[in-house]
Protein backbone atom coordinates (compact mmCIF):
# COMPACT_ATOMS: atom_id res chain seq x y z
CA UNK A 1 0.00 0.00 0.00
CA UNK A 2 1.25 3.24 -0.57
CA UNK A 3 0.40 6.96 -0.25
CA UNK A 4 -2.18 7.08 -3.46
CA UNK A 5 -4.35 4.59 -1.63
CA UNK A 6 -5.26 7.76 0.97
CA UNK A 7 -7.05 11.18 -0.84
CA UNK A 8 -4.36 13.89 -0.97
CA UNK A 9 -7.08 16.84 -2.31
CA UNK A 10 -5.89 20.01 -1.51
CA UNK A 11 -6.78 21.71 1.49
CA UNK A 12 -6.01 24.65 4.03
CA UNK A 13 -3.59 24.40 6.74
CA UNK A 14 -5.55 23.48 10.15
CA UNK A 15 -3.97 25.80 12.92
CA UNK A 16 -0.41 24.04 12.24
CA UNK A 17 1.90 24.91 9.64
CA UNK A 18 1.86 22.55 6.91
CA UNK A 19 4.87 20.13 6.73
CA UNK A 20 6.46 20.83 10.09
CA UNK A 21 5.63 17.72 13.23
CA UNK A 22 3.00 18.28 14.97
CA UNK A 23 2.72 17.78 18.59
CA UNK A 24 2.31 13.90 20.13
CA UNK A 25 -0.10 12.66 22.49
CA UNK A 26 -1.76 9.87 23.61
CA UNK A 27 -4.63 8.21 25.34
CA UNK A 28 -4.50 5.22 27.37
CA UNK A 29 -7.09 2.95 29.45
CA UNK A 30 -6.79 2.75 33.60
CA UNK A 31 -6.14 -0.55 34.48
CA UNK A 32 -8.85 -3.01 35.63
CA UNK A 33 -9.15 -3.54 39.59
CA UNK A 34 -6.41 -5.06 41.19
CA UNK A 35 -4.04 -4.87 38.15
CA UNK A 36 -0.44 -3.29 38.31
CA UNK A 37 0.12 0.74 37.93
CA UNK A 38 2.97 -0.81 35.99
CA UNK A 39 0.69 -1.76 33.16
CA UNK A 40 -0.06 2.15 32.40
CA UNK A 41 4.04 2.91 32.61
CA UNK A 42 4.60 -0.12 30.61
CA UNK A 43 2.63 1.84 27.87
CA UNK A 44 3.85 5.42 28.65
CA UNK A 45 7.34 3.95 28.54
CA UNK A 46 6.98 2.91 25.56
CA UNK A 47 5.82 6.13 23.73
CA UNK A 48 7.39 8.76 25.95
CA UNK A 49 10.40 9.25 24.33
CA UNK A 50 8.58 11.10 21.46
CA UNK A 51 7.70 13.77 24.06
CA UNK A 52 4.24 13.56 24.05
CA UNK A 53 2.42 17.25 25.33
CA UNK A 54 0.08 15.37 27.50
CA UNK A 55 -1.26 11.76 28.45
CA UNK A 56 -5.18 11.25 28.40
CA UNK A 57 -6.71 9.17 31.00
CA UNK A 58 -9.72 7.65 29.83
CA UNK A 59 -12.94 7.76 33.00
CA UNK A 60 -15.78 4.90 33.33
CA UNK A 61 -18.61 4.67 35.40
CA UNK A 62 -19.68 2.27 37.80
CA UNK A 63 -21.68 -0.93 36.65
CA UNK A 64 -24.09 -3.19 38.21
CA UNK A 65 -23.26 -6.70 38.58
CA UNK A 66 -25.61 -9.91 40.31
CA UNK A 67 -23.49 -11.78 41.85
CA UNK A 68 -24.43 -15.53 42.70
CA UNK A 69 -24.78 -16.01 46.71
CA UNK A 70 -24.01 -19.39 48.44
CA UNK A 71 -27.65 -19.96 48.48
CA UNK A 72 -27.83 -19.61 44.68
CA UNK A 73 -29.69 -16.53 44.43
CA UNK A 74 -28.16 -13.24 43.11
CA UNK A 75 -27.65 -9.95 44.73
CA UNK A 76 -26.75 -6.86 42.37
CA UNK A 77 -23.35 -5.33 43.46
CA UNK A 78 -22.40 -2.04 42.76
CA UNK A 79 -19.00 -2.16 40.89
CA UNK A 80 -16.35 0.22 39.71
CA UNK A 81 -13.77 -2.00 37.60
CA UNK A 82 -10.90 0.55 36.95
CA UNK A 83 -9.90 2.73 39.53
CA UNK A 84 -10.09 6.40 38.88
CA UNK A 85 -9.21 8.74 36.89
CA UNK A 86 -7.82 11.30 39.27
CA UNK A 87 -5.63 8.45 41.17
CA UNK A 88 -3.83 7.42 38.08
CA UNK A 89 -3.64 11.03 36.55
CA UNK A 90 -1.96 11.84 39.51
CA UNK A 91 0.76 9.08 39.42
CA UNK A 92 1.30 9.99 35.68
CA UNK A 93 2.15 13.55 36.55
CA UNK A 94 4.11 12.71 39.58
CA UNK A 95 6.30 9.50 38.01
CA UNK A 96 7.02 11.09 34.37
CA UNK A 97 6.23 15.04 34.79
CA UNK A 98 4.32 15.06 31.48
CA UNK A 99 0.70 16.45 31.81
CA UNK A 100 -2.18 14.43 32.57
CA UNK A 101 -5.93 15.31 30.72
CA UNK A 102 -8.42 13.18 32.67
CA UNK A 103 -11.65 12.76 31.28
CA UNK A 104 -14.61 14.35 33.29
CA UNK A 105 -17.93 12.27 31.76
CA UNK A 106 -21.53 13.00 33.46
CA UNK A 107 -23.09 9.88 32.66
CA UNK A 108 -22.67 8.17 35.57
CA UNK A 109 -21.33 10.47 37.33
CA UNK A 110 -23.43 12.61 39.83
CA UNK A 111 -22.63 16.14 40.03
CA UNK A 112 -21.93 16.23 43.33
CA UNK A 113 -18.88 13.56 42.69
CA UNK A 114 -17.99 15.79 39.85
CA UNK A 115 -17.33 18.36 42.20
CA UNK A 116 -15.17 16.25 44.46
CA UNK A 117 -13.18 15.28 41.35
CA UNK A 118 -12.67 18.88 40.05
CA UNK A 119 -11.33 19.63 43.85
CA UNK A 120 -8.85 16.87 43.88
CA UNK A 121 -7.39 17.84 40.53
CA UNK A 122 -7.36 21.28 40.95
CA UNK A 123 -5.72 20.63 44.36
CA UNK A 124 -2.95 18.40 42.82
CA UNK A 125 -2.35 20.65 39.79
CA UNK A 126 -3.92 18.73 36.97
CA UNK A 127 -5.81 21.88 35.68
CA UNK A 128 -6.25 20.24 31.98
CA UNK A 129 -9.59 17.90 31.74
CA UNK A 130 -11.47 16.76 28.56
CA UNK A 131 -14.92 17.02 28.91
CA UNK A 132 -17.65 14.16 27.83
CA UNK A 133 -20.69 13.07 28.29
CA UNK A 134 -20.15 9.42 27.95
CA UNK A 135 -21.86 6.53 27.26
CA UNK A 136 -25.21 6.16 28.73
CA UNK A 137 -27.07 2.91 26.83
CA UNK A 138 -25.75 0.45 30.76
CA UNK A 139 -27.06 3.09 32.46
CA UNK A 140 -30.00 2.27 34.94
CA UNK A 141 -33.16 4.75 34.44
CA UNK A 142 -31.75 6.17 38.42
CA UNK A 143 -28.52 7.36 36.88
CA UNK A 144 -29.79 9.51 34.20
CA UNK A 145 -32.12 11.75 36.42
CA UNK A 146 -31.20 15.44 35.75
CA UNK A 147 -31.56 16.67 39.17
CA UNK A 148 -28.30 14.74 39.99
CA UNK A 149 -26.90 13.71 36.71
CA UNK A 150 -25.96 15.82 34.09
CA UNK A 151 -27.87 14.85 30.61
CA UNK A 152 -24.93 16.75 28.29
CA UNK A 153 -21.83 17.62 28.17
CA UNK A 154 -22.63 21.31 27.56
CA UNK A 155 -24.31 20.74 30.87
CA UNK A 156 -21.24 19.53 32.36
CA UNK A 157 -19.33 22.36 30.99
CA UNK A 158 -21.53 25.14 32.99
CA UNK A 159 -20.60 23.19 36.26
CA UNK A 160 -16.64 23.49 35.32
CA UNK A 161 -17.45 26.99 34.29
CA UNK A 162 -18.94 27.96 37.43
CA UNK A 163 -16.11 26.33 39.37
CA UNK A 164 -13.81 28.05 37.30
CA UNK A 165 -15.66 31.19 38.56
CA UNK A 166 -14.92 30.07 41.97
CA UNK A 167 -18.42 28.89 43.43
CA UNK A 168 -19.52 25.04 44.33
CA UNK A 169 -22.80 23.93 43.01
CA UNK A 170 -24.53 25.43 45.82
CA UNK A 171 -23.39 28.24 44.80
CA UNK A 172 -20.93 28.75 48.02
CA UNK A 173 -17.80 30.33 47.54
CA UNK A 174 -14.72 28.48 46.91
CA UNK A 175 -11.91 29.20 48.51
CA UNK A 176 -8.10 28.63 47.07
CA UNK A 177 -8.75 27.92 43.43
CA UNK A 178 -5.80 29.39 42.10
CA UNK A 179 -5.54 28.02 38.50
CA UNK A 180 -8.95 27.77 36.74
CA UNK A 181 -9.25 24.64 34.10
CA UNK A 182 -8.75 24.61 30.50
CA UNK A 183 -10.62 21.75 28.57
CA UNK A 184 -11.18 20.60 25.66
CA UNK A 185 -14.46 18.47 24.22
CA UNK A 186 -14.87 15.97 21.40
CA UNK A 187 -16.09 16.39 17.70
CA UNK A 188 -17.54 14.02 15.38
CA UNK A 189 -16.02 14.44 11.75
CA UNK A 190 -18.42 12.07 10.46
CA UNK A 191 -21.47 13.28 13.20
CA UNK A 192 -22.60 11.70 16.16
CA UNK A 193 -24.30 8.85 16.03
CA UNK A 194 -27.31 10.90 17.97
CA UNK A 195 -27.01 14.12 15.58
CA UNK A 196 -29.86 14.45 12.77
CA UNK A 197 -27.36 15.95 10.33
CA UNK A 198 -24.01 17.11 10.63
CA UNK A 199 -25.41 21.19 10.80
CA UNK A 200 -26.94 20.81 13.81
CA UNK A 201 -23.90 18.83 15.22
CA UNK A 202 -21.65 21.89 14.47
CA UNK A 203 -24.41 23.75 16.09
CA UNK A 204 -24.09 22.48 19.05
CA UNK A 205 -20.48 22.49 18.91
CA UNK A 206 -20.30 26.00 18.37
CA UNK A 207 -21.85 26.06 21.64
CA UNK A 208 -19.45 24.45 23.13
CA UNK A 209 -16.35 27.05 22.20
CA UNK A 210 -18.52 29.88 22.61
CA UNK A 211 -18.88 28.59 26.10
CA UNK A 212 -15.05 27.79 26.69
CA UNK A 213 -13.80 24.86 24.90
CA UNK A 214 -10.31 25.70 23.81
CA UNK A 215 -9.97 23.34 21.67
CA UNK A 216 -11.70 19.90 20.06
CA UNK A 217 -10.62 16.51 19.82
CA UNK A 218 -11.83 14.28 17.27
CA UNK A 219 -13.55 10.71 16.91
CA UNK A 220 -11.05 7.98 15.39
CA UNK A 221 -11.45 8.21 11.67
CA UNK A 222 -9.54 7.13 9.32
CA UNK A 223 -10.77 9.22 6.02
CA UNK A 224 -8.60 12.09 6.02
CA UNK A 225 -10.95 13.78 3.59
CA UNK A 226 -13.96 13.69 5.85
CA UNK A 227 -11.49 15.59 8.54
CA UNK A 228 -10.85 17.93 6.06
CA UNK A 229 -14.29 18.16 5.39
CA UNK A 230 -15.07 18.90 8.79
CA UNK A 231 -12.72 20.93 9.76
CA UNK A 232 -13.49 23.30 6.66
CA UNK A 233 -17.11 23.52 7.88
CA UNK A 234 -16.12 24.15 11.05
CA UNK A 235 -14.21 27.09 9.94
CA UNK A 236 -17.25 28.46 7.58
CA UNK A 237 -19.15 28.53 11.17
CA UNK A 238 -16.70 30.90 13.34
CA UNK A 239 -14.83 27.55 14.84
CA UNK A 240 -11.42 28.52 15.04
CA UNK A 241 -9.92 26.41 18.11
CA UNK A 242 -8.11 23.76 16.90
CA UNK A 243 -9.77 20.76 15.76
CA UNK A 244 -7.17 17.82 16.89
CA UNK A 245 -7.53 15.00 14.80
CA UNK A 246 -7.76 11.13 16.79
CA UNK A 247 -5.89 8.49 14.96
CA UNK A 248 -6.13 5.06 15.59
CA UNK A 249 -4.02 2.45 14.04
CA UNK A 250 -6.16 -1.19 13.48
CA UNK A 251 -4.46 -4.55 15.08
CA UNK A 252 -7.05 -6.92 14.43
CA UNK A 253 -9.14 -8.10 11.53
CA UNK A 254 -11.94 -7.89 13.06
CA UNK A 255 -12.11 -4.25 13.33
CA UNK A 256 -12.61 -3.70 10.09
CA UNK A 257 -16.76 -4.49 11.18
CA UNK A 258 -16.02 -3.89 15.12
CA UNK A 259 -14.99 0.09 14.45
CA UNK A 260 -17.44 0.96 12.13
CA UNK A 261 -20.67 -0.64 14.57
CA UNK A 262 -19.55 0.64 17.40
CA UNK A 263 -17.82 4.34 17.03
CA UNK A 264 -19.96 4.93 13.72
CA UNK A 265 -16.63 5.79 12.13
CA UNK A 266 -16.43 4.45 7.64
CA UNK A 267 -13.23 2.67 6.42
CA UNK A 268 -12.61 3.53 3.21
CA UNK A 269 -12.52 1.15 0.66
CA UNK A 270 -8.91 1.05 -0.92
CA UNK A 271 -8.08 0.32 3.29
CA UNK A 272 -10.76 -2.21 3.78
CA UNK A 273 -9.72 -3.94 0.96
CA UNK A 274 -6.44 -4.60 1.90
CA UNK A 275 -7.48 -5.66 5.30
CA UNK A 276 -10.20 -8.01 3.39
CA UNK A 277 -6.92 -9.41 2.29
CA UNK A 278 -5.55 -10.47 5.43
CA UNK A 279 -6.06 -13.99 7.05
CA UNK A 280 -4.01 -13.44 10.41
CA UNK A 281 -4.23 -10.83 12.83
CA UNK A 282 -0.69 -10.27 11.99
CA UNK A 283 -1.14 -9.11 8.45
CA UNK A 284 -4.12 -6.93 9.27
CA UNK A 285 -1.81 -5.45 12.13
CA UNK A 286 1.05 -4.56 8.98
CA UNK A 287 -1.46 -2.99 7.28
CA UNK A 288 -3.03 -0.77 9.74
CA UNK A 289 0.39 0.43 10.59
CA UNK A 290 0.99 1.47 7.10
CA UNK A 291 -2.28 2.99 6.54
CA UNK A 292 -2.00 4.69 9.61
CA UNK A 293 1.60 6.13 8.89
CA UNK A 294 0.10 7.20 5.61
CA UNK A 295 -2.80 9.05 6.91
CA UNK A 296 -0.54 10.79 9.45
CA UNK A 297 1.96 12.21 7.29
CA UNK A 298 -0.92 13.60 4.79
CA UNK A 299 -2.21 15.70 7.77
CA UNK A 300 1.23 16.91 9.03
CA UNK A 301 1.47 17.89 5.07
CA UNK A 302 -1.61 19.85 5.67
CA UNK A 303 -0.76 21.43 8.97
CA UNK A 304 -2.69 19.94 11.93
CA UNK A 305 -1.78 20.98 15.28
CA UNK A 306 -1.42 18.00 17.10
CA UNK A 307 -2.27 14.14 16.13
CA UNK A 308 -3.85 12.19 19.10
CA UNK A 309 -3.69 8.49 19.18
CA UNK A 310 -6.10 6.02 20.83
CA UNK A 311 -3.53 3.46 22.26
CA UNK A 312 -6.14 0.76 23.25
CA UNK A 313 -4.65 -2.27 22.11
CA UNK A 314 -2.38 -0.63 20.20
CA UNK A 315 0.66 0.75 21.97
CA UNK A 316 3.30 -0.92 19.56
CA UNK A 317 1.45 -0.11 16.72
CA UNK A 318 1.45 3.58 17.90
CA UNK A 319 5.62 3.27 18.39
CA UNK A 320 5.89 2.22 15.17
CA UNK A 321 3.80 4.88 13.22
CA UNK A 322 5.48 7.69 15.07
CA UNK A 323 9.34 6.36 14.57
CA UNK A 324 8.51 7.20 10.67
CA UNK A 325 6.70 10.46 11.40
CA UNK A 326 8.61 11.78 14.67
Amino acid sequence: MNSNTINTAATAAINGIPGEKPDFSFEILPPLKGNSIHKVYHIIDKLKDFNPVNINITSHHSEYIFKEQPDGTHRRVHIRKRPGTVAIAAAIQNKYGIPAVPHIICKGFSKEETEYALLDLNFLGITNLLLLRGDCKSLETIQQDPEIYHEHATDLQQQVNLFNKGYSLDGTKLEGIETPFTYGMACYPEKHEEAPNMDSDIYYLKQKVENGASYLVTQMFFDNQKYFSFVDHCRAEGINVPIIPGIKPIVVRNQLTVLPRIFRTDIPEAFASELRKCTTDEQAREVGVEWCIQQCRELIAHGVPRLHFYSLMATESVRRVAEQIY
